[in-house]
């Protein structure tokens, strides 16, 4: 099957020299990019799609979310991390296959909608019937490039983590759990569309034996590991008080550095962390909107970009956010690193490359996030005859981030056409938000 896009207004591949083309052209062949190019494209294709009034980019790349919260968005409005978290984690303890199932096919839908063509999922709570394999399906359902993270949490209040103890789950069982997932689901190949991770969720709430022998259990299978670090001051005080080491310490010792690794937030990362994360290719994943929505602080991600730190974005949970728009995230990078004074804290671009190749790399992956021939077919175009864009067609790369976030016009995953003319095409979108509302309603209420 051969599709070929063409007359692009614009086109921001993120190749190696990060070219940007005028009326440009794709060609896909099945669910790799063939070609591209500018000017008059090849005429031998199976479809073709006119994108004579869009810009377009590769997929975005999200690398932390926690989808089972949008269940319980606007909770906790007044709470800081540990104050909201223990708002939630009583709800969160009803939580049924069904539930999570739902919200992660809503949370799928909506990052779909803002660009979104990979994502990476910490779900770390396994209540009743609740597997990962619920978020599993709903990824296939979707067509969603997924990254499933087998999340844990093994130390709750009564061992003196946050958690309350009814939601933490034996370390034995966690270890055989993610075992068993990566044994049945991670497709290490190119261009797979599911891998699973390790990712004991925070150092408040798992043990040091849990972490390192996730490490272990990892790296023995070659699979990416993931967790929270630093992300608020509370999280640091935890640290020292129980580990007797601040948060970068505390990661080395567990063996939690490493160009396997991405630690989410990093908002009170210090100097010295940074350096140790530049220095073994451990990445990050930077998440504004929650991070201001819990009043964490803004994470210095010009400073870890300036010494060669690898950092991704992330919309990070549904209810820490309340939304889950990844162009959104991109644009409130861009400006929370102006916030301090600096008029140059990050450019439109280099928002751009944090949702793009800064997700891929920190996922491990050189099948995503450009487009190049050879690469997996993530592609996405907006439109840009939009009251949005109006007055800022000198620069519509820019304007991506600069202006109001806006839906994606056209996506495409693997190949597949998954959004076209702005309409899921792999879900009825009225439908989905009924389902997930009467859903999360009950919960709330406790008539689940």
């Amino acid at each position: 099957m051969k599709l070929l896009l063409k007359n692009m207004q614009h086109l921001a591949t993120m190749d190696a020299e990060r070219r940007e083309l005028a009326d440009g052209w794709i060609l896909v062949r099945d669910n790799v990019i063939a070609a591209l190019g500018a000017g008059d494209p090849p005429g031998d294709a199976d479809r073709v799609i006119d994108l004579s009034r869009h810009v377009a980019l590769p997929g975005l790349v999200n690398t932390h979310h926690h989808m089972f919260q949008a269940t319980t968005r606007v909770m906790g409005q007044q709470g800081d991390l540990f104050g909201w978290l223990r708002a939630c984690y009583p709800i969160w303890l009803r939580l049924r296959s069904e539930h999570v199932y739902a919200s992660a096919r809503l949370a799928m839908a909506e990052l779909l909608l803002s660009g979104c063509t990979t994502a990476s999922d910490h779900h770390y709570v396994f209540p009743n019937d609740v597997q990962l394999e619920d978020e599993i399906r709903a990824a296939q359902d979707m067509g969603i490039r997924f990254h499933a993270s087998r999340g844990s949490m093994s130390v709750g209040e009564g061992h003196g983590g946050l958690p309350p103890d009814s939601l933490v789950e034996r370390e034995d069982d966690i270890l055989r759990d993610t075992r068993r997932l990566i044994e049945t689901w991670h497709d290490p190949s190119r261009h797979a569309m599911l891998r699973i991770v390790a990712a004991p969720c925070s150092p408040f709430s798992v043990s040091t034996d849990l972490m390192r022998e996730s490490a272990a259990l990892a790296r023995a299978y070659g699979v990416q590991m993931h967790t929270h670090l630093a992300e608020t001051d509370d999280d640091v005080a935890y640290s020292l008080e129980r580990f007797g080491m601040r948060p970068g310490d505390y990661a080395e010792d567990m063996g939690w550095v490493g160009d396997d690794v991405w630690h989410a937030h990093c908002v009170k990362l210090d100097n010295a962390a940074i350096d140790l994360f530049a220095r073994t290719g451990t990445g990050v994943c930077h998440c504004p909107s929650s991070n201001m929505r819990l009043a964490s602080g803004i994470a210095p991600i010009r400073k870890m970009l300036d010494r060669g730190v690898h950092v991704s974005l992330g919309v990070d949970g549904s209810a820490s956010n309340d939304s889950g728009h990844l162009l959104a995230e991109a644009r409130l990078a861009l400006l929370l690193q102006r916030a301090g004074g600096d008029p140059a804290g990050l450019a439109a671009r280099e928002a751009l490359e944090l949702a793009t190749l800064g997700g891929a790399r920190v996922l491990g992956r050189d099948d995503i996030g450009s487009i190049a021939p050879g690469m997996s077919a993530d592609i996405i175009a907006f439109r840009l005859d939009q009251v949005a864009f109006a007055g800022a067609l000198q620069d519509p790369i820019a304007a991506l981030v600069f202006c109001q976030p806006q839906r994606v016009d056209l996506s495409i995953i693997n190949g597949r056409v998954i959004i076209e003319d702005g309409q899921l095409l792999c879900a009825d979108e009225p439908s989905l938000v009924e389902a997930h509302n009467k859903l999360s309603l009950s919960l709330a209420r406790d008539e689940a």
